[in-house]
């Protein structure tokens, strides 16, 4: 459809104009079966989409559209983690084939479903890149992305996923430095492959989380006495993230890779909806517009975006200098690298959870079927 086209959301297509490609962080089977994301295909100018074992939890428990496929895999034998991949699986392929056509027509830029390898993983690289593998086979989709923690033990299974051409959607990150560390496996991979003369034509990209942070310096701020740099902390460790997503994939390290038609790995902004009520609902989306990246938006975000959100092409928010703000949360005595290292150890823990409650849910339903 035209972006011409009435129907179309004249600010989520600003967005995209401007170079960040607007993703909803949801999946659920009404979400697909009702046709409500096809139209926000159409509509919101969407590419793309992210799931995660909590969002998989609201959708599943207590959701009756699955109430079919739930019997017939329970009446076959499965146990509770074998029907929660099946059914996470057809929402995948399903959302996937819907994006599809994103995919073809932005030639394999766009157009990703993403599915996270099990939490209660992410500490065994084995385990890893074994669930990533035979995910990558299971859903079976040029389109899809698999998500691996941007953990220590993450590392090496994003550089082997990366090298065997499974697209990667790098999870849970909150520091600068990790993004970095990241950032140099997603390159390791593509040069495995380059070496071996394979194509290199693998997408990943590097979630960075946005809002959480804010919510954990504020948190500090308010016990220092320093209500005036609250809400300034999130956007600002974003764009010292996306300075060195410029240094690295346009500076020396990855000219060759470039010069042979490698892709970047978009930073992508997750953790958009803002969880202070005093905060403009549209915050980390204003603040986070600029070339060759991705915002990840939980529907109300996505839905206040389309009716707020103001863009302006010319002076992409992302490139905001963000040292004044960081110089001076580090003077106020925010320690930057604590607070991150606390968020990815919370983080591991918050993902975790839901698994097990959506596991539970599942055996629960089974022992009354």
């Amino acid at each position: 459809m035209s972006q011409t086209d009435t129907s179309v959301n004249k600010r989520l297509a600003a967005v995209t104009a401007a170079g960040t490609s607007v993703w909803l962080d949801q999946i659920s089977r009404s979400l697909i079966e009702t046709g409500e994301l096809a139209t926000m295909v159409k509509e919101y100018s969407l590419r793309g989409l992210t799931s995660n074992p909590a969002i998989f939890e609201k959708a599943i428990n207590g959701a009756e559209e699955y109430d079919e496929q739930f019997t017939s895999l329970n009446e076959a034998g499965k146990d509770a983690r074998e029907i929660y991949q099946e059914l996470a699986i057809k929402d995948i392929q399903d959302a996937a084939d819907i994006l599809r056509p994103v995919y073809d027509e932005s030639d394999g830029l766009d157009g990703f479903v993403s599915f996270e390898v099990d939490p209660d993983l992410a500490q065994d690289a084995d385990k890893t890149i074994a669930q990533a593998r035979e995910y990558w086979s299971r859903v079976d989709r040029p389109n899809l992305m698999i998500k691996i923690p941007g953990t220590p033990e993450g590392l090496g299974p994003i550089e082997t996923a990366i090298s065997e051409g499974i697209n990667v959607n790098v999870t849970l990150l909150f520091s600068v430095q990790a993004y970095a560390t990241v950032a140099e496996a997603f390159i390791k991979g593509l040069e495995k492959r380059h070496a071996a003369g394979e194509s290199l034509d693998v997408q990943s990209v590097a979630s960075f989380f946005v809002s959480r942070v804010d919510s954990e310096v504020d948190k500090r701020l308010e016990e220092l006495d320093k209500p005036e740099l609250a809400g300034k902390a999130g956007l600002a460790n974003a764009r010292a993230a996306y300075i060195k997503f410029k240094e690295i994939f346009h500076g020396e390290r990855f000219a060759e890779l470039k010069a042979a038609g490698a892709p970047v790995q978009r930073p992508l902004w997750a953790s958009t909806g803002t969880k202070n009520p005093d905060y403009p609902d549209t915050l980390y989306v204003d603040g986070l517009v600029g070339p060759e990246t991705v915002n990840t938006m939980p529907m109300a975000t996505l839905k206040a975006a389309a009716e707020r959100t103001e863009v302006d092409p010319a002076n992409p928010t992302v490139d905001i200098d963000p040292e004044h703000d960081l110089l001076a949360l580090g003077g106020a005595g925010i320690d930057m690298d604590d607070v991150t290292a606390k968020l990815l150890t919370d983080g591991i823990a918050a993902f975790v959870t839901p698994m097990e409650s959506l596991l539970e849910g599942i055996e629960k339903k089974r022992s009354e079927a």
